[in-house]
């Protein structure tokens, strides 16, 4: 055996034992004196071990030669330690080592292994192996196994068997970009990677088996974000004779069990909460609601007072940080180019900030006396010591501008607690958004996402205002999970094709073998997928998914270890019947 402990279970329970441990180098000491002291680190925690000089010169000299990462074999005695480490689950006893093998040497490795490391992004991706072995990123991906497990278990105990379903599948235009795989024995066709099992878990309900999931890799080709990869892993759900509501109370049902097993909180019921409010007062599809600062329409209390930029809007909307009137010009002037820059784009900021004394002064003092203002306050809660802040605008742009302030806000004054957990529904999404300038709807969610009953017959007359049976987890204001109810009824279905500007042969083209499916008799059927990435990022109070990845992509989309994705010998192009030309 290379080890009968690990390195971070032996205690004062263990002293006189004689042990074997293997593992890494994490440091070494060597304190003078003729004792040298090296740190042995596995993935179970971390050893002292002790060289004298008195006990044994050749062990000692030996152990004075070995470098950080080295990959040691000892065996030696627990003794209790007389400086302890309270930090540290060993470090009550170190070992006396009688016994050394070096099993393999080590080049210095070029970032510290340690919680606090010296390495860069880029330079940690690329020896993201030597990252891994770094405590605070270990435990990222144990806590990702948890979660996974308790997945399983939760669902296998619910009746829900999990089915692999295909990697390689047919490209779907009408979601976000594929990536694509050429077929060598089809010359000129493409199989593309999946965006999710969307298809074959709805055929799989219309194959009787009723209760499905799996976790399960799925791709798209978009642009990176802190919380998207080119690839990620979805806990992807499907079940048969249920309405939305079976949906919703079997997996909050599941998040209450991972907060309860894997965090030990107990979360209370999640609220419900219409699309319509979210946009209203959050200007968001996925609300942070662990602080309060709901929007405010004050466009009534701004007309008539010759301020162009407030009667020229169709929206006139306010947030009151609580506390925040002492923020100086300077704070305020940031916050006013955090909401012009691009990704945003209002055209400004207007602040109105209650004084202690009780007096009012805002940026538009020239149009509005202090009547007007003690008006904007009353109507926004406003107290001596608070700052009110105002965005203007079309209203569905102007919403969401002040969420993104509201969240920016929120972080400048220590709202957004990571280890506060604020869970909750967001249903009743619009079906159809409108291109305007193409002049056709897509759908908001999928195109097999089904209407809520009482709006079908909108369909005909109105169907930008039909609702969806369509439901997101949010968490933090983090969308974790989201489903519907699906189609299952041929005629509705087609009628959705034909309003997403689909033609009979298109739609035959595309999802003709889930449309013959529905043909033998498709059962009521709904289901949900869960990020599993942004599920563990959230329980480890991460800021990216890309610490919760065992090998994850940088911003570019590149695999900085590996060096992928790259160029390909001209001979495998030819044999998939490929040119390639890079233009300047």
């Amino acid at each position: 055996m290379y080890r009968n402990h690990t390195c971070g279970e032996l205690t004062l329970a263990d002293v006189n034992k004689e042990v074997t441990l293997a593992g890494w180098v994490n440091a070494v000491r060597k304190l003078g004196g003729g004792v040298t002291f090296i740190d042995l680190r596995d993935r179970y925690g971390i050893t002292q071990l002790s060289f004298s000089k008195d006990i044994n010169a050749d062990l000692y000299e030996r152990a004075n030669k070995i470098g950080r990462e080295y990959v040691l074999q000892v065996t030696g005695n627990v003794e209790e330690r007389s400086s302890k480490n309270p930090n540290r689950s060993t470090g009550d006893i170190e070992i006396i080592v009688n016994e050394l093998v070096i099993l393999n040497t080590s080049d210095t490795p070029p970032f510290t292994i340690e919680d606090n490391t010296d390495g860069g992004d880029d330079l940690r991706m690329k020896y993201r192996y030597l990252d891994l072995r770094r405590d605070v990123v270990r435990k990222n991906l144990e806590l990702r196994h948890k979660i996974a497990f308790e997945t399983r278990r939760y669902l296998d105990e619910r009746q829900f068997l999990e089915v692999e379903t295909p990697v390689l599948i047919g490209s779907t235009p009408e979601g976000a970009r594929d990536f694509v795989v050429p077929s060598r024995m089809n010359p000129g066709e493409f199989y593309a990677l999946p965006q999710s099992p969307q298809l074959f878990k709805q055929l799989l309900m219309v194959s009787g088996f009723d209760r499905y999931f799996q976790i399960v890799k799925c791709f798209r080709d978009e642009d990176l974000r802190a919380d998207r990869q080119p690839e990620f892993t979805q806990i992807d759900c499907e079940m048969s004779y249920v309405n939305q509501e079976d949906v919703l109370n079997m997996f909050e049902g599941l998040t209450k069990h991972l907060f309860k097993v894997v965090k030990g909180i107990d979360i209370p019921d999640f609220p419900r909460m219409t699309y319509a409010h979210a946009m209203k007062y959050y200007g968001s599809d996925k609300p942070d609601t662990r602080f309060g600062m709901e929007f405010v329409e004050i466009k009534d209390l701004t007309e008539g007072k010759d301020f162009v930029v407030f009667d020229s809007s169709e929206y006139v909307g306010a947030i009151c940080a609580k506390g925040a009137a002492s923020y100086t010009r300077k704070q305020i002037d940031a916050l006013t180019d955090y909401v012009k820059r691009p990704q945003i784009g209002a055209k400004g900021l207007v602040y109105a900030r209650y004084e202690a004394d009780g007096s009012l002064k805002s940026s538009v003092d020239k149009f509005y006396n202090p009547e007007d203002l003690k008006k904007w306050a009353e109507r926004c809660q406003a107290e001596p010591g608070d700052l009110i802040l105002i965005i203007c605008g079309e209203t569905e742009k102007a919403q969401k501008q002040l969420g993104e302030l509201r969240l920016e806000v929120a972080e400048q004054l220590g709202l957004r607690d990571k280890n506060q957990f604020n869970c909750l529904w967001v249903i009743d999404f619009p079906l159809l958004e409108k291109d305007e300038e193409l002049g056709r709807y897509f759908a908001k969610h999928h195109p097999f996402t089904s209407p809520k009953e009482e709006d079908i017959a909108l369909l005909d007359s109105d169907p930008g205002v039909v609702r969806a049976n369509a439901y997101d987890m949010v968490i933090n204001g983090v969308e974790v999970g989201g489903g519907s109810v699906r189609i299952f009824n041929s005629q509705l279905q087609n009628k959705m094709f034909q309003i997403l500007g689909f033609t009979e042969e298109k739609a035959q083209a595309q999802f003709g073998f889930l449309m013959n499916a529905f043909k033998y008799g498709a059962p009521p059927h709904a289901g949900l997928a869960f990020g599993l990435d942004r599920l563990v990022s959230l329980f480890a109070g991460l800021d990216s998914i890309r610490d919760c990845i065992a090998f994850p992509k940088n911003n570019s989309g590149r695999d900085m270890m590996i060096d992928a994705p790259a160029t390909l010998d001209p001979a495998q192009l030819e044999e998939l019947n490929l040119k390639v030309e890079i233009k300047e």
